[in-house]
């Protein structure tokens, strides 16, 4: 073998030992990144809640503040207040109870009109149309000095309206 050839040989040789140790790192970089997201992934959040989050007691404001027969949307609360002719309140979830859509109002019909596969509610979110089986559910309320306050740490699954789910102001 003369030296052309053997010099040839070791520097192909050197390439390919540098190339499968080059794979060998980014193989463990890959697989450390992934074990990190797995890890990230699993891991439990929970963000301190601050006033007025999901998940909190949500101050809506006064009675006086919503008509009798309106639906106030809250975003960061992700319900509806739902002011009923009799005066009284009901906070409604914003999810369809079919597969999780968000759920608009639609004043027009007076109805919420799920976009996803035609479900309609009622303003006590009753079932109109399915194919939702059962009402939206609800969140507790509590009026205290005449200003309406809801809590959204727990939602209340529920099959259908019942009068005891609504909450009225006191008459002073």
């Amino acid at each position: 073998m003369d030296t052309k050839e053997h010099s040839h040989n070791k520097s192909k040789n050197s390439r390919r030992s540098f190339l499968t140790k080059l794979w060998i790192v980014l193989g463990f970089v890959a697989l450390a990144e992934m074990v990190w997201l797995v890890i990230d992934f699993l891991k439990p959040r929970k963000a301190p809640s601050r006033q007025g989050d999901f998940g909190a007691i949500i101050e809506a404001g006064p009675v006086d503040n919503f008509s009798v027969a309106t639906v106030t949307a809250f975003r960061r609360g992700r319900f509806y207040l739902c002011r009923l002719e009799d005066g009284g309140f009901l906070a409604l979830s914003r999810t369809c109870t079919h597969l999780g859509c968000t759920v608009p109002w639609v004043d027009e019909d007076k109805e919420f009109a799920c976009p996803c596969h035609a479900s309609s509610f009622d303003i006590t979110g009753n079932v109109i149309s399915a194919p939702a089986s059962r009402a939206l559910d609800i969140y507790r309320i509590m009026i205290e000095n005449n200003i309406v306050k809801v809590d959204t740490s727990k939602m209340i699954k529920r099959s259908g309206f019942q009068p005891d789910q609504v909450v009225y102001p006191q008459k002073i």
